[in-house]
Parts: structure tokens; C-alpha cells; sequence
């Protein structure tokens, strides 16, 4: 059996990676128990239509976890924990977008064939590969991921996958106010009937707490601000990270990096493509906090992308998103002339405030 988690999380805390945390304790105990049930559950059989589609069965009484709890509390870190320390050979640690969009990737394909319930050999093809599954970050704001999540999940749990998942809101939140939310209802009972539902209730923000007093806009671009940011990203995500597509509107949107509620981007990715106010909305829902890079002196030969940067500011702003920047200039002298340059004086102290230790501690 592999070492108790409780007992690798207060070898990183003597070794100062980690601050001792009575919540992130108190979910750790919870991981411990399924990971030692997952862990004494019977090998799988090797052959037949049972072995391929369903798992031995767990010992009753026994649920997945899914973890709750508001942004830089350590969801993350601690499945990442259980993750890795779980003696198990079968299992996946995922994005929930992204591996939503990976089930409606497969959907169309599996519609091509002519089958009539698409679902069943998709979620089939899933069961096969794995025991446990690990979501970060489990979030509905697509109505079409609304109307799959919920019979998808139910062949999860008839077959006996595990799951654990984090996610910023508690099930009953989930989809709030979308669209036929009356038919994702019977998701959200499924979840807290299959899963064990635990809110991690640390005091601290531990992200926020290392960006408080910090500096997060650096002027000029130049290589010294290109290592101070690379240095944040690599302590804020601890250098892990991933693609995240966004569907907008029947459209990918792909933000290049990201983790854990996290995104990097570049300037000409958001600013100097044709996006729009949707696009934008969609980010700041995503994600709580953003890198953007390379922000360039605007002018009028650039003004679309101006437009473009001050409404993504804008959405940023409303959504409360914590925002690192590298810039030709400070936020005042970005765009001096030029259409549009007086209205940029909004942006310019937004961005100011957004600097703030009271907006970086909000």
C-alpha cells in the first residue's frame, strides 16, 4: 500500500512546500479512506463482455468525492495528491471542459456510424480505459454539456468508475440559471447520491496570497519581464498546465495555457484575432485569473485590437479576475492617440485598480 496521504502532505509542509491547513487535513481523510478502498478493490476481469464494461464491485457504502470550495484553497492540489498516490494503474487526472469537449468530439463521431444512442459506446469507450476518473474545476455553463453530463454519468456509475472532482461551486449551483436547468436537475441529485459532497473551508486563499503585495504589471517587455512572469506561472501552477477550449457560439476558442482556474495568453491570441463580447464573457467566466502578455503600444493603426483589449479589460474587470500583465507602457500611456484613445482612460484606471492589494485581496 502506498504512504498515507496525511503523511506526504506533512512531509511537504516540514519541507516548506506546503502551509499546514486544518481544512485541506480534514479532506485529506476523506481521500485517504477511498484510496485505500480503490486500492483493495478486486483486479478487474480480463476477458468477456462483464469484464470489459463493468468494474468489481466497490464495497457498499462506498463514493466517489466531490470537492467544493471557493478559488486557491488547495482543491487542486490536494486530488492531484490523491491522484498521484493512488495505487492504481487505470486511472486519468483531467480538465472537466476539456474532457467534455473530448466526449463531444467522440459523440459526432460515434452519430457518423448510424448508432441510435451515441452515449452508450462512447461512455463505454471510456469505462474500458479506466477505474478512477479525477476532474478539476467541474463546471456546466454550455447547454449542450448540460443535456449529455447527466445520462453520461449515469453509465458511469451503473458500470462502477470512480470519480473524484473539484469544482468552485457546490452541485446545486452547478448550471445555475442556464437554460432547461429544470432537466439538468436530476444530474445534480445523481451527484450528491453517487458522490460524497465535502466543502473545503480554509480560511486562506492561498493563491491570493501569493500575488497580495506582489507586483503584476511589468512595463517594459523585455526578458527581465518575461522571467518575472514565467516565475509566477511556475509558482502558481507548479509549472503544470494545458489547453483549454472554450465553445462559444458553435466555436473553439483556445486559451493556450492553463491550470486550475489559471490561463496564459498572449496579446495577438485574444486581441489580434476576431473576437468579440461573447468570447471575452466566456473568459472571465472560465477563469479567476489571467496572464496576459505582450501588450503593445496601441494606435490608430491599431484599432480593432484596441477595441478588443479594452472589452475583454472590461469583462475581466466585472467578473472580478485577477489580471498579470506585460506591457509596452504603463496602463496611461498605452494608447495616446488615435480613435478611442479619451474612452481608454476607463480602461487605463481599471487596469490601475486591478493592481490594487485591495482588488488582489477582493
Amino acid at each position: 500500500m502506498s504512504q498515507q496521504l496525511q503523511s506526504v502532505y506533512d512531509t511537504k509542509v516540514s519541507e516548506g512546500l506546503l502551509r499546514p491547513d486544518s481544512g485541506q487535513r480534514k479532506v485529506l481523510e476523506k481521500l485517504e479512506e477511498l484510496r485505500e478502498t480503490l486500492e483493495d478493490r478486486p483486479a478487474p476481469m480480463k476477458s468477456g463482455l462483464l469484464g470489459r464494461f463493468f468494474k468489481p464491485a466497490m464495497p457498499e457504502g462506498t463514493r466517489g468525492i466531490y470537492l467544493w470550495g471557493g478559488v486557491g484553497r488547495g482543491k487542486s492540489m490536494l486530488m492531484d495528491l490523491f491522484f498521484a498516490h493512488a495505487g492504481i494503474s487505470r486511472k486519468r487526472r483531467v480538465h472537466f471542459h476539456g474532457f467534455m469537449q473530448e466526449i463531444q468530439t467522440a459523440l459526432h463521431e460515434a452519430r457518423k456510424t448510424g448508432v441510435e444512442d451515441a452515449i452508450a459506446p462512447v461512455a463505454a469507450a471510456v469505462i474500458k480505459e479506466v477505474d478512477l476518473l479525477c476532474f478539476d474545476e467541474m463546471q456546466i455553463t454550455d447547454i449542450t454539456d448540460a443535456m449529455i453530463v447527466g445520462r453520461l454519468f449515469e453509465k458511469f456509475f451503473e458500470a462502477g468508475l470512480v470519480i473524484v472532482t473539484t469544482s468552485n461551486r457546490p452541485p446545486e449551483d452547478l448550471y445555475k440559471d442556464g437554460l432547461n436547468r429544470n432537466l439538468f436537475v436530476p444530474f445534480i441529485n445523481l451527484l450528491n447520491e453517487k458522490l460524497n459532497v465535502h466543502e473545503i473551508t480554509s480560511d486562506t486563499d492561498y493563491r491570493q496570497d501569493r500575488l497580495s503585495g506582489e507586483q503584476v504589471y511589468f512595463t517594459p517587455v523585455n526578458r527581465a519581464a518575461k522571467q518575472a512572469v514565467d516565475q509566477i506561472w511556475s509558482d502558481l501552477t507548479g509549472g503544470k498546465s494545458e489547453k483549454l477550449i472554450l465553445e462559444v457560439k458553435s466555436r473553439k476558442l483556445e486559451l493556450p495555457q492553463y491550470w486550475a482556474g489559471m490561463a496564459r495568453a498572449d496579446f495577438w491570441d485574444l486581441c489580434g484575432a476576431a473576437l468579440g463580447p461573447g468570447d471575452y464573457l466566456a473568459i472571465s467566466e472560465a477563469v479567476k485569473l489571467l496572464v496576459l502578455e505582450n501588450v503593445p503600444n496601441l494606435d490608430s493603426s491599431k484599432f480593432n485590437e484596441a477595441k478588443r483589449f479594452v472589452t475583454l479589460i472590461d469583462a475581466l474587470y466585472e467578473a472580478r479576475v485577477k489580471v498579470i500583465m506585460t506591457a509596452d507602457a504603463e496602463p496611461e500611456r498605452l494608447y495616446l492617440e488615435g480613435s478611442g484613445s479619451f474612452e481608454f482612460e476607463r480602461t487605463a484606471s481599471r487596469l490601475r485598480e486591478m493592481q490594487s492589494t485591495e482588488w488582489l485581496d477582493g
